[in-house]
């Protein structure tokens, strides 16, 4: 158990992409990491894009960034709601300070953007928003799993198997 006493953070919004969400927290929690569910509500259930639900363990509010080994941002939908909470866009300038590990995959760039934290990075995302990546200050690259020190980027589902296991090597060096 390569990640025991690490934790996660995992965002939650409505409109989460369900594989983008579930297969790192269930990849990671399988390595022995402990991985919280965190959204606006505590105990709220959020649905994904295709009907799958994720139950919150905490609150925005609830918790504190310097607690936390690293944070996962999902993809779907979900990002565009995410990065409107002051309390996101703090969590993730303060991984970033820390250079703790940073995984965003597919429309999750927008909440690294909004964060504004791509200045100089190479990332890559979904290419539906690689301008807004690109607009950013980052390099976009075409590929399934991008590391740059401790932000992992990824594309899309098909690509889970490499991002996931790229962010849990780099946790698991920290």
């Amino acid at each position: 158990m390569r990640l025991k006493d690490k934790k996660v953070i995992a965002l939650v919004e409505h409109d989460f992409e369900d594989l983008e969400l579930w297969y790192p927290v269930l990849r990671l929690r399988e390595e022995g990491a402990q991985v919280d569910l965190v959204g606006k509500e505590a105990n709220h259930k959020y649905i994904g894009k295709y009907g799958v639900p994720a139950e919150s363990d905490y609150a925005f509010t609830d918790i504190i960034a310097a607690d936390y080994d690293a944070i996962l941002v999902p993809g779907g939908w979900a990002p565009d709601k995410l990065r409107r909470y002051p309390e996101v866009l703090n969590f993730v300038r303060e991984m970033d300070a820390a250079k703790k590990p940073i995984g965003q995959i597919c429309h999750a760039g927008w909440v690294l953007i909004s964060a504004d934290i791509l200045q100089g990075k190479k990332v890559t995302s979904t290419p539906g928003i690689k301008d807004d990546m690109t607009n950013a200050g980052s390099t976009w690259l075409d590929e399934a799993v991008v590391i740059d020190g401790h932000i992992i980027s990824s594309r899309r589902p098909p690509d889970l198997p490499p991002y996931v296991k790229a962010f849990a090597d780099v946790l698991a060096e920290q």
